[in-house]
């Protein structure tokens, strides 16, 4: 079980993980053991999350959501195995937790008489220095 917030926790079923050889600095550790770590999370099969949490997921998610609907996480940032298992599955917290934020509606407002006759005013002028930059004509 993955504890997301008080109403929302993850079964064991739908987190898998597995684990490869990690790329970077380590030296001969890198060639020995399996380090990096992809949590895949079955977003879309599971019953924990509303449809609009998964919908807002899938957009934040971006490239590591996959045509079958399941969200791929992978770490190798450290060269332990057990921390990257922990910083994974933070970071798959983090993700659902924004998700979770129901963005605000924007309500549209009417711009203010002052804000329109500034805009007027900086129009005006604009134009008039545009004016001035014309050919200069020779009055003699």
């Amino acid at each position: 079980m993955l504890h997301v917030t008080e109403t929302i926790a993850l079964a064991d079923w739908e987190l898998t993980e597995s684990f490869m050889r990690a790329s970077g600095p380590g030296g001969q550790n890198v060639n020995k053991v399996s380090t990096a770590v992809e949590l895949r999370f079955e977003a879309e099969r599971s019953p924990h999350l509303p449809a609009p949490v998964k919908a807002r997921l899938k957009r934040l998610a971006g490239r590591r959501w996959t045509q079958e609907g399941a969200l791929v996480l992978q770490v190798d940032e450290t060269r332990s195995q057990a921390r990257n298992r922990e910083i994974a599955r933070e970071r798959l917290v983090e993700l659902i937790r924004a998700a979770l934020v129901a963005p605000k509606r924007r309500i549209a407002t009417k711009p203010t008489l002052g804000s329109q006759k500034r805009r007027l005013v900086a129009k005006a002028v604009r134009g008039e220095v545009k004016a001035l930059r014309g050919k200069v004509d020779d009055g003699e």
